[in-house]
């Protein structure tokens, strides 16, 4: 099978229906593979916590199809939960019991658990086991809500802003981890604020607005439309109507960006122009497109942005 979820028309209402109550999610559709790591991306209130509820089988859908393993995750939740991990956004253990004694009680609730010492190995908390959870810092509680989502040696993993309050180096230790899980055959539905994290990590992504995916593609497919900028700042004695033409620039003072979706080329003419006319690029930056960028876009509603990939209902 090389489709673990599968999700079509998907539907999601809270409260009553006719005019009353609230959409959350509005018939969207989107898989994801055997041993990739798929972002679920949006702002507050698009629609992805809403979305994630279903495929962990908490709730039903108000409409739609929805199979994970094969399985419809609600009613059949049985044959899905033990070859899955959820990683929530809090997890809520009881904060007297130490490390080692949280993860022995959760292993007594999956099937198939790993020792709890690998477990805890896996996250960098080794070393922490006799340690009270109320006693751990933030980023410590969130490798601990990890440690537990990978007990069960899950076949899908549900990652809900896995390395929030993590400092940087937790953070790539974080991403190595899943990387590592993606490359084992283990599939990864992520969601996360961190654009960074969705660019690192995922093979596909989709991006919500107000209940539906308005963008979805790998994430060079969603940044390839868009284009490169190059910024510096030019003496003073040197106008912006010096530039070549052929350079199209926007000019606030001294300060200058343009915006072209061949930066090479671009750069290059840039460059050339400056040393034949003796003048020093301050401050010179260029950056090809990235994803945070779309997805700002994308967040304001920019039906450009929305159209260079292949959107969906």
């Amino acid at each position: 099978m090389d489709d673990v979820i599968e999700v079509s028309g998907l539907r999601r209402r809270y409260g009553p229906g006719g005019g009353g109550g609230h959409e959350a999610v509005r018939g969207i559709s989107f898989d994801v593979r055997r041993g990739e790591v798929f972002a679920l991306l949006g702002t507050n209130g698009a629609g992805k916590t809403s979305t994630v509820e279903v495929l962990e089988g908490l709730t039903p859908p108000t409409a739609g199809r929805v199979r994970v393993l094969g399985h419809d995750p609600y009613r059949e939740r049985a044959a899905v939960r033990p070859r899955m991990g959820v990683m929530l956004q809090e997890g809520g253990f009881p904060a007297d019991l130490t490390v080692t004694e949280t993860a022995v009680m959760w292993a007594g609730c999956v099937s198939r658990a790993r020792p709890v010492g690998e477990a805890l190995g896996l996250v960098g908390l080794a070393g922490r086991g006799a340690v009270r959870v109320k006693q751990l810092s933030g980023g410590e509680r969130r490798r601990l809500d990890l440690a537990l989502a990978l007990l069960g040696r899950p076949e899908v993993l549900f990652l809900d802003e896995p390395t929030t309050g993590l400092d940087p180096e937790g953070r790539r230790a974080t991403w190595d981890l899943v990387a590592s899980l993606r490359d084992r055959g283990t599939s990864v539905l992520l969601t996360t604020h961190y654009l960074e994290e969705a660019e690192t990590l995922a093979d596909r992504l989709a991006i919500m607005r107000e209940g539906r995916i308005v963008v979805r593609g790998t994430p060079a497919e969603v940044t390839a439309a868009r284009p490169s900028r190059i910024r510096f700042a030019l003496p003073p004695d040197v106008p912006p109507e010096r530039l070549p033409l052929s350079l199209a620039a926007a000019c606030d003072g001294r300060r200058v960006e343009i915006r072209t979706p061949h930066l090479q080329r671009a750069l290059t003419e840039l460059l050339a122009w400056a040393r034949e006319s003796d003048i020093a690029l301050a401050g010179l930056d260029a950056r090809s497109p990235s994803l945070e960028e779309a997805f700002l876009d994308i967040a304001r509603g920019d039906a450009a942005a929305e159209d260079t990939v292949g959107s969906a209902a």
